[in-house]
């Protein structure tokens, strides 16, 4: 008992001095810390409020969570709100996305779209699948895509190896195409077999010589790939349009930096264009360069502001023949973007794709040069309503890139920049992709095109069309500030662009 006691009260000591070395450990902290605090000038409130004034900043890093999980209402966030990335993470999963009580949308808010049903809508059986849309039939190498969504460019290095390598295996099992972006053709980007269009950046990345000029040797060895069937000369992007890409130095691995032709641990600026193009006859020769080369379906991808170019582009097409056009020109929408981005380009610069997406079919429309030009949507289309709109408004094939991201586990931490992304998918750091498992998130890739495919199928069946791309402008009505809706075909017959000759008569 003696001995009992004797131990107790030698774990009570033990327990005291810790007790009093963590006090006191934490004293000096504090201490250290108003010190400090106290004696620097860079920021005012750790200067007037030594030591308490550090929680605001934590309390800020904080908030955002907070919001996300607890205080945000489900159709509030922004870019994504909880509504649109639970649709997402369920179709990926295959959980069933009915649910109970009506809608918690508010269907009063200005610009929401609303599909017209008609009062006989198509049976299943006598629904049809979208024919096939065919790229560059002037090419030697014509490809044909029925997929009516696709993986939108997103390149390795702003993506991990898992979430490119699992994005690889899913778009095969979808028989979806993946745009590799402008960081080059990774080794990742063919593992699952799938078709890949390859992106090329205004720094052209993986065909480039040392001066960032085009290398036509290395360009003619990716397009000479089985996987390859597409090349999209990138002008612009949704998140920066005007500026090239950003990829930072903490993100340029060994790996990369080989991909891509340039220096390790280094940030990867791309130049604001390409030093090639700088007029429509320009862009015009070097999309015939890069079609020669490359014996393959070319176009390219650009972010609508000004739009007089796109008639310029067309005067420039008759001149040179009909052959001469780029066979697709993929649209993003000022409110895309999956990478890093100054704030003043990403909230202010290019037209959001709503706005943008009927203006370039119009012009093309227009010309005549509609069915030979392909329009590519992309731009924040991840749920059914929005890819079933862009059907409505012209488009021939639609991207997304975000929503692929939440079918592979993103939660929206906006932490892509930073190399710290909590669940592997914009991260380069082993630690943080263990979760992300390619066989395990593969297959959820695959269940969100399916998904996506039936409820935008549904929709088309629903106002009576047999498929998606049997949508058109009259199916879809927008509401607007007096609470009525207008079909969208009756909206933008008010305000079309006017063609050069009817502008300079409107203005004589």
């Amino acid at each position: 008992m003696n001995f009992l006691a004797n131990f107790t009260m030698t774990g009570l000591e033990i327990l005291t001095t810790i007790f009093i070395f963590v006090v006191g450990l934490t004293v000096l902290a504090v201490i250290v810390m108003f010190i400090a605090d106290s004696s620097q000038s860079r920021d005012a409130i750790r200067h007037n409020y030594p030591v308490v004034g550090r929680f605001r900043e934590l309390f800020t890093r904080l908030g955002e969570f907070f919001r996300q999980y607890f205080f945000a209402l489900d159709r509030e966030e922004m870019p994504f709100n909880r509504a649109e990335r639970d649709w997402v993470y369920k179709s990926a999963k295959g959980k069933n996305n009915t649910h109970p009580f009506g809608s918690t949308r508010n269907l009063n808010l200005v610009g929401c779209p609303i599909f017209v049903n008609c009062a006989f809508p198509r049976l299943d059986e006598e629904a049809t699948d979208p024919p096939p849309v065919e790229f560059g039939p002037h090419t030697p190498n014509p490809y044909r895509i029925e997929s009516i969504i696709n993986i939108s460019a997103m390149s390795y290095g702003s993506l991990s190896k898992p979430a490119i390598r699992a994005l690889s295996h899913g778009a095969a099992r979808a028989g979806c195409y993946l745009n590799t972006g402008e960081g080059g053709l990774a080794p990742y980007h063919l593992e699952g077999g799938c078709d890949v269009v390859f992106q090329m950046g205004t720094a052209k990345y993986g065909c480039r010589n040392e001066d960032a000029t085009l290398n036509e040797k290395n360009l003619a060895e990716i397009a000479a790939r089985p996987e390859v069937k597409m090349i999209e000369v990138k002008l612009a992007q949704g998140a920066k349009p005007g500026k090239g890409g950003i990829l930072p130095a903490a993100k340029v691995t060994r790996e990369i930096a080989k991909i891509r032709g340039i220096p390790a641990g280094k940030a990867s600026i791309s130049p604001n264009r390409h030093p090639e193009i700088d007029n429509m006859g320009e862009l015009l020769d070097f999309i015939e360069r890069v079609r020669r080369v490359s014996k393959l379906p070319t176009g390219f991808k650009t972010v609508m502001g000004a739009y007089g170019w796109v008639d310029d582009l067309c005067d420039e097409i008759e001149k040179r023949g009909i052959e001469s056009a780029p066979d697709f020109i993929t649209l993003d929408g000022g409110d895309g973007g999956t990478g890093a981005a100054p704030m003043s380009l990403m909230d202010n610069v290019g037209l959001p794709l709503k706005q943008a997406l009927p203006i370039l079919t119009d012009i093309l429309e227009r010309r005549g040069l509609r069915d030979r030009i392909k329009i590519i949507a992309s731009g924040k289309l991840v749920t059914p309503a929005e890819v079933a709109w862009a059907y409505c408004a012209g488009a021939d094939v639609v991207n997304t890139a975000r929503g692929f991201m939440f079918s592979i586990g993103c939660i929206q931490a906006m932490r892509c920049h930073t190399n710290n992304c909590p669940t592997g998918v914009t991260t380069h750091k082993k630690s943080l992709q263990g979760g992300l498992d390619p066989k395990v998130k593969g297959p959820r890739v695959a269940n969100y095109v399916d998904k996506m495919r039936r409820d935008v199928a549904m929709i088309a069946h629903s106002c009576g069309a047999p498929h998606a791309r049997a949508l058109k402008r009259f199916h879809v009505r927008i509401q607007q500030d007096d609470g009525t809706s207008v079909p969208l075909d009756q909206l933008l017959a008010r305000s079309r662009p006017l063609a050069p000759h009817e502008y300079a008569k409107e203005n004589s």
